[in-house]
């Protein structure tokens, strides 16, 4: 055994030194890797930023990852919309806006390279974004239109055949 046995132990230090190099160089390479925490803002810190030189705002909810916070300040020039569009939501929560034009993944796209963190929330503004808004109880504007509607054309056919037939 004698010679084989000091090559082996040579060789098995050697291999157990690389072999601790090679993690420590990995574990770096896998650290750098790591994405850093998301910035926070609170909903305060973003309505300060509502100008054309300046305009970030909120977008997101629980459905898509959670509110995040986007500087679309260098984008108002290029949105088809108008900059009007972005600066009327600047500085606020933009979500329901956002999400009731129904965007494309262009856009949403477009949007998250905008990103620059999310919206800290308290815990009351955690379940008060929880809960469902308050439902109007008269079916809304449209409800009433379509009755008037309804109104005038019974009306309109009740002249028509009471005028023609005296």
């Amino acid at each position: 055994i004698g010679p084989w046995s000091l090559f082996i132990s040579r060789a098995s230090c050697l291999f157990a030194r690389n072999l601790s190099f090679l993690s420590v160089a990995l574990t770096s390479i896998v650290a750098t890797m790591a994405p850093e925490p998301e910035k926070e803002f609170t909903l305060e810190e973003v309505s300060q930023h509502n100008k054309t030189e300046d305009c970030w705002l909120v977008i997101g909810n629980d459905n898509t990852g959670g509110p995040k916070v986007y500087d679309v300040t260098s984008y108002l020039d290029d949105h088809p919309g108008g900059s009007e569009v972005l600066l009327d939501v600047g500085g606020k929560d933009a979500d329901e806006f956002f999400e009731d034009i129904g965007h494309s993944n262009d856009a949403r796209e477009e949007l998250a390279k905008h990103c620059i963190g999310v919206l800290k929330l308290s815990p009351e503004e955690i379940e008060k974004r929880r809960k469902p808004p308050p439902r109007g109880g008269g079916g809304g504007g449209m409800g009433f239109i379509a009755v008037a509607v309804a109104v005038i054309a019974a009306g309109y056919y009740y002249y028509k055949n009471n005028v023609e037939q005296a």
